[in-house]
Formats: structure tokens, sequence, C-alpha cells
């Protein structure tokens, strides 16, 4: 295997990856060359504060990468190839009435993606010119009890490595080593209409973030404005499958993947 040219952090600016990158800051993770936060343009204001904040005092660079806004391609119905494929997960209900779910695209399109591209450009290895095998190391901000999320890469010139798991740690020691060197904890880092937010958080969006759960809302509308345009299946943003200012919040669920929708270890981290 070729030497590491390049150790990139994947940088989500959750819980795990803030963690991640500052234990590195601190000398007790590697230190990666730079790390790439891949903006899907539709996070919470918190992650974009949070993120602003990281880039003031980690000693190494952030670079912020982007392939689109993915809350307008939902309203326009199209994906980043500009294909009519929706790229997000979203609960549907068949034209039979069976239930469904999408395919999950949305990690590889919106942050796998522009995180490659940045990485051939770091190289100077543009389009499809040849990169050794193992030649990027991949940190990446997941930790023991998730480690269900762990991946192959798709490339072979990148090597995915958790250094997280490596050390043992799981998301509550991520949340103490951060509160025993007085940083602030991050706040959940996913789109605002994650089909995969569980009851928990919708209600303190609603709650709390009204600007935020107006803008699910409307989007989650926007959903069923595709089926005059030859959608067949009615799409949802949450499992129960009515819109989302309608939805009973009051039950307490934990949103399970069961159609085969493979995390990509990018998003929520």
């Amino acid at each position: 295997m070729a030497d590491v040219r390049l150790r990139v952090l994947s940088l989500g600016a959750g819980v795990q990856s803030t963690t991640l990158a500052l234990m590195a800051a601190h000398g007790e993770a590697p230190m990666p060359d730079v790390a790439i936060f891949a903006d899907t343009q539709w996070e919470p204001r918190e992650v974009y504060r949070h993120l602003r904040w990281l880039t003031l005092i980690l000693p190494f660079e952030i670079l912020i990468v982007t392939k689109g806004n993915i809350r307008q391609g939902l309203v326009e119905r199209r994906n980043t190839t500009v294909g009519r494929v929706a790229s997000i997960p979203w609960h549907t209900i068949n034209p039979d009435g069976s239930h469904g779910m999408g395919r999950r695209q949305c990690s590889s399109e919106y942050k796998l993606t522009p995180i490659m591209h940045a990485i051939r450009e770091k190289l100077g290895k543009p389009g499809r010119a040849h990169i050794a095998p193992g030649a990027v190391e991949i940190l990446l901000g997941i930790s023991r009890d998730e480690a269900q999320r762990m991946r192959e890469p798709r490339q072979r010139y990148m090597v995915n490595r958790y250094p997280l798991i490596e050390m043992g740690m799981t998301r509550q020691a991520c949340l103490r080593w951060l509160d025993g060197h007085g940083y602030p904890r991050p706040a959940k880092s996913a789109c605002i209409g994650c089909p995969f937010h569980d009851n928990d958080h919708w209600r303190g969006m609603r709650d709390n973030q009204p600007e935020e759960w107006a803008d699910a809302v409307a989007a989650d509308k926007a959903l069923r404005l595709g089926e005059a345009r030859g959608m067949r299946a009615i799409e949802f943003m949450h499992p129960q499958r009515v819109p989302l200012d309608e939805v009973d919040l009051s039950v307490d669920n934990r949103q399970l993947d069961l159609f085969g929708n493979e995390c990509l270890g990018m998003c929520g981290v």
C-alpha cells in the first residue's frame, strides 16, 4: 500500500467529529492535513454557528465544499445530476396503498461526492487522474456505539480510519471529553428536513427553532406537489405519512432504516 499523502478529517460538525477534531488539536488523535465540511446548505443555524467557531480555534484548515442546495433540489424535483429521482429517502404511500421508502442517495451526492472532488483538487489529480491506492486517509468521527456505520471506502485510493473506535470512545464519552475541556456541546448535524429525525428531534425543533420548523413544514408540503409532475408515490417527511404539522409528536420513537438504505457515515456526526 502506498504511503499516505493526505489525511482528511470528514467534519460534520456534530458531537463525534467535533470531538475528534478537538482531540487532534490537543495531540490526542491523528492530526489531519485538512478537515472538509460538505455543506448541503440546509443545516440548522446552530450547526453553521458551531462550524464558524471551529474555524477560529482549530490549528488546521477547514475546507467547506458543496454540491448545491438540497432543499432547492427537493422543491425542483431534481438531484445533483439533474435527474428526477429524489436523492432523499422520503417515506412513501404507493399507488396500491402500501408503504415504502425512497433510496438514500443524499449522503453520496451531497456529502461524499464533493469531498472526493476536494481531495482530488488538494492532490492536483482532477477528473479521473490516477491516485495511488491508500494515498488518502479519511478520519471519520464514528464512535464505538455506532460501529455498524463503519464502511469500506468506495475508492481504492481512500482508506477509512475510525480513531474514536480505536480509542474505545462512545458518544457519551465524547460529550464527557467536551465537557471536561470546557467546550460547547454541538447541535445535531443533519439536514433540517432529514426523514430520519425521531420525534424528540422534531419536538425540539417545533418548540425551540420555530423558523426551522416552519421551513421543514413548508418543504414537506412541497413534496406532494410532485404528484402533478408524474410522481407515482405520495411522499412525506415523517414515517407517520401525514403532513408534518399534523404528525403526533407525543409518541417516543426511533427511526430505523428498514429499507436497506445504507448510511455512508457522513451525516449526523
